[in-house]
């Protein structure tokens, strides 16, 4: 597959630099952002498995445990970054969404520690030594691959299955408007290279156990539509999780299905999380005309055209006239 034009023109310099300094460094880390998801997981393993076959020493550290329903393709762990001496590292990358949680230590590291960021988020405000960051992108994992692509960079199974994880967690399985062409042939050679396609939707999008299925229910039922402005909305509660023994995990997909009712022009999912935080997921599509990112923003928050979120402070309760955060 042929290297885009804007890669050569955009990354040219990035790629070559984050490629000398990985050569050169003797001890890397990887940072995965706050509640892992596929893409920050599946582009930390892939660089991973890269950096280590070169014989570097290599960390991945994480506020949170990687996903239970990724441990199936893993043995490697995520260490928080209490438990690292950060300033022992030659180079850290940090990738996707890395101002959740990369911004509370990156005031940690010094003048002779290399930083790398790789996003594919519109609103990043962090910068690093090398930033390599561009929302044309599906996914980090998709720059990833045109690095490893870029320096010829072999890509065996394990790499593979680690890079189509991250491309499906940000497509929606190829559902969402982010899909290009460009991704669906790198997603035709990831599979050449044995990544298992059934495997990984089967663990990350179909195998629901039934407490994340009550969970769900819960939010259905739940869920209003707001003629005025197209908006479908519903909330969970720690109450909502406990009763259902589920985790924050298993409300990652609730408003992308929101999202698929006929009718609305966009989705929200309000869910309380520990320390009195509510974090707002929006979705929407490109046919819909609605740019989330904008509503996103009025919260402090912001992402992708139709995929954005926000967290604020409160709690949210119930009143006669509905659902309010206090």
């Amino acid at each position: 597959m042929l290297l885009p034009p804007t890669l050569v023109k955009n990354f040219k310099q990035e790629f070559n630099t984050l490629n000398f300094v990985i050569k050169e460094s003797k001890k890397i880390l990887l940072f995965a952002h706050s509640r892992p998801d596929g893409d920050t997981t599946g582009s930390v393993l892939a660089l991973k498995e890269h950096v280590r076959s070169l014989g570097k020493t290599v960390d991945i550290a994480c506020f949170d445990p990687i996903p239970s329903y990724l441990e199936s393709f893993t043995q490697d762990n995520f260490t928080h970054p209490d438990d690292l001496q950060l300033t022992s590292y030659d180079l850290v990358i940090a990738t996707d969404s890395v101002e959740r949680g990369f911004d509370k230590i990156h005031s940690t590291f010094q003048e002779n520690q290399v930083i790398a960021l790789l996003d594919h988020h519109p609103d990043i405000t962090l910068q690093g030594d090398i930033n390599i960051i561009d929302a044309t992108y599906s996914s980090v994992c998709e720059i990833v691959y045109d690095f490893f692509l870029f320096h010829k960079i072999p890509i065996n199974r394990t790499i593979a299955t680690a890079i189509l994880m991250g491309i499906l967690s940000d497509t929606g399985s190829f559902q969402h408007s982010n899909t290009t062409p460009k991704v669906m042939e790198i997603a035709s050679q990831l599979l050449k290279k044995g990544a298992p396609l059934a495997k990984i939707v089967q663990h990350s999008f179909s195998n629901k156990s039934i407490s994340t299925l009550k969970l769900w229910g819960k939010a259905f039922e739940k869920a209003k539509i707001n003629p005025a402005n197209g908006m479908i909305t519903s909330v969970l509660t720690q109450k909502d999780l406990a009763e259902c023994q589920a985790g924050t995990d298993d409300i990652a997909q609730v408003s992308g299905i929101l999202n698929t009712v006929p009718g609305t022009k966009f989705a929200l999912v309000l869910s309380e999380r520990d320390g009195g935080i509510i974090k707002g997921s929006l979705r929407s599509e490109e046919y819909k005309g609605v740019d989330v990112s904008k509503i996103a923003a009025q919260f402090g928050g912001g992402g992708h055209k139709l995929a954005s979120g926000f967290e604020i402070k409160g709690k949210i309760v119930e009143t006669k006239d509905g659902w309010e955060i206090v």
